[in-house]
Parts: structure tokens; C-alpha cells; sequence
């Protein structure tokens, strides 16, 4: 069966954190379309991903944490823009150029919340999930670690507005029945751990 295949992107509006592309395809049975794409990339690595099959790399880390004392799951309530309101998540953070996903993952946890990793599980997540396939080629890993300490804001940046918590498996079972605001990562992550809890991280 014949599939559908990108043919040109155009650049159409291009910032420093997010850029939009004008994609020309043609459709299975022939006909030329255009679809609008979001990417954290830049022009020139987008071409050789589309056109000389180079290898997407993930442009952030989702974070998966388990406070070791506290036997509770990290999440954060954070205000964004785009919804003009606060939204529950998990700590994430886009990599910084000359830095690799592990020490990202470090920087973000203790950025966003104060907490230190104590270990990544290796055996849980993934290197690379798609947020939102049908607007967006950003990529995450997905990352499941421990970590320690106490719940802290003195590293956020000035347009940072979060509130960092600890919840116990009781009060996600609570809080996925609510009315709030989730992203989807940490509903899912929420629910799971609704269900089995500490085993989620610790086997």
C-alpha cells in the first residue's frame, strides 16, 4: 500500500525555544497536502532528519521520581502561558546544547523542586516518547529515578511558577478523580501509581 510521503519544509516562524514548519506531502492515493509542524529544532537539523534519515534525538527529559524517605510520588503544579492557568505535572526540562539526558534529568529535579536523584532505574521508561504526535515532532525520555531531600523553591528561574509536592498513593487516587488541570504524563504516571503504588519503582 502506498503511504503518505513529506516532499519540502518550509520554515515559517522560527524562535529561539520553538519554530513552525510548513510540511508539503503527498498523500496514499496521490494527492498534495500541507500540515504545520512544531519543533524545538532548528532548520538545518530538521532537513537531514526528514531528507538524509538522521537520527531523532530527544529535545528534553520527563521525569518519573520516588522520594526513598518519604515513600511518595514527586509532581508539580505549574502556571503556563498557553492555558492562563496552573496544570499538575511531572518535573521535565529540555536539554541544554553540550548536555546529555542524565545530567539534565539532575539539574531539573533540583531546579524545579529541590530534591537530589539518589538513582535512575534502568530497567523503567524509555528514550524517547512523543508528546503530541498530530501538532509536534518534540521528544521526550522518559525517566524513573529515586531521589532525596526536602521539598525546596530556591532554584527556580524568575518565570518559573511551581509548587512542587509529594504525594502518597492514597492522594493520587484522590487527585486523578478531581477536576483539575493535568498534563497528560502525569495523569497516566498518577493513575499507575494509584493502582500498585511503590512497585511502580521499587521491585
Amino acid at each position: 500500500m502506498k503511504k503518505n510521503k513529506v516532499t519540502n519544509l518550509k520554515p515559517l516562524v522560527e524562535t529561539e525555544f520553538l519554530s513552525l514548519y510548513e510540511a508539503e506531502y503527498e498523500n496514499k492515493v496521490g494527492n498534495k497536502r500541507t500540515w504545520t509542524v512544531a519543533s524545538r529544532k532548528d532548520n538545518d537539523t530538521l532537513q537531514k532528519q526528514f531528507f538524509e534519515n538522521k537520527e531523532d534525538t530527544a529535545d528534553g527529559v520527563i521525569i518519573a521520581a520516588y522520594h526513598k524517605d518519604e515513600k511518595k510520588l514527586v509532581i508539580i503544579k505549574q502556571f503556563r502561558i498557553p492555558l492562563n492557568d496552573y496544570v499538575y505535572e511531572l518535573t521535565a526540562g529540555l536539554i541544554d546544547k553540550g548536555e546529555d539526558a542524565k545530567s539534565t534529568i539532575g539539574r531539573e529535579l533540583m531546579e524545579e523542586t529541590g530534591l537530589k536523584i539518589v538513582d535512575v532505574i534502568k530497567n523503567r521508561g524509555t528514550d524517547k516518547v512523543y508528546v503530541s504526535a498530530g501538532m509536534t515532532d518534540e521528544s521526550l525520555s522518559f525517566v524513573y529515578c529515586i531521589c532525596e531531600g526536602e521539598i525546596s523553591d530556591e532554584h527556580l528561574e524568575d518565570d518559573e511558577c511551581i509548587e512542587a509536592m509529594l504525594i502518597s498513593q492514597e492522594e493520587a487516587k484522590e487527585l486523578i478523580q478531581s477536576r483539575e488541570k493535568f498534563d497528560i504524563k502525569c495523569f497516566l504516571l498518577l493513575q499507575s501509581f494509584a493502582l500498585v503504588g511503590e512497585k511502580l519503582f521499587i521491585e
